[in-house]
């Protein structure tokens, strides 16, 4: 399992994904889930994976083939001149790819994969978009201005009563932090590392990227500090009475 999350904010966006994959409780590891690519001051695009591993690294690398190898017949996300179509292109690749890898009478299930996407092209606004296994997508917009992916009920309590579009950057991240913390600390497929990316829609550029770990002093007091005040919010409560 996984978890990501990709926030639509009035000054750009922001992304974070877990780094935890598993077949089994006896089979663990560790992949990164957040993949960016960018021309500064050009263009930016964030993509964040989660479902079959083998099928969101194919989709990868053909993203990376294309950039390498350009062609008019197939133009890679650096070429094509909006978000929207950068949002067909990925769709139609994770769309293909899941077809040819699903054997004849095999439920197709076992190789889908959901996406979201998230990017600015200089001269237009940052756009964020959820993609399903199927090809097709949806828009974020001022009523759904964030998607989250995989293991998404544990964190979403957070964001949606704190979520603002308004909210800084910093804010945006703490957030985060908090909504992560609660669906580690409840789902044992949800593990650190913690990998953040943040997109500044002034200049369509990629403004702050780092992997977080369990080790990380900030990350540590978001979730002493969070489960302090859970605590002391509970005992502040009215007792019930018999």
């Amino acid at each position: 399992m996984t978890y990501c999350v990709g926030l639509k904010l009035d000054r750009g966006l922001v992304f974070m994904s877990d780094t935890r994959t598993n077949s089994g409780v006896d089979n663990i590891s560790k992949f990164r889930k957040m993949f960016s690519w960018s021309v500064p001051g050009e263009r930016s695009i964030v993509l964040m994976t989660a479902g079959n591993l083998a099928t969101t690294q194919a989709v990868v690398s053909l993203i990376d083939e294309r950039i390498r190898a350009r062609s008019a017949s197939r133009p890679s996300v650096f070429e094509l001149p909006t978000m929207f179509q950068v949002a067909r292109d990925i769709g139609a690749m994770l769309k293909d790819i899941i077809r040819d890898s699903t054997p004849a009478g095999q439920n197709a299930e076992t190789f889908t994969s959901t996406l979201i996407l998230g990017g600015q092209i200089k001269g237009s606004e940052p756009r964020l978009f959820l993609i399903y296994p199927e090809g097709n997508f949806i828009e974020a917009s001022d009523d759904t201005s964030f998607f989250q992916i995989g293991e998404t009920k544990y964190g979403r309590p957070i964001l949606v009563r704190a979520y603002e579009r308004s909210m800084s950057f910093e804010d945006a991240v703490k957030l985060l932090l908090v909504s992560f913390d609660s669906t580690i600390k409840a789902n044992l497929s949800v593990g650190l590392p913690i990998d953040l990316q943040v997109l500044d829609g002034t200049s369509a550029s990629l403004h702050h990227g780092r992997r977080i770990s369990a080790e990380d002093p900030y990350y540590q007091s978001i979730s002493q500090g969070w489960s302090d005040a859970l605590r002391g919010a509970f005992l502040s409560l009215p007792p019930y009475s018999f």
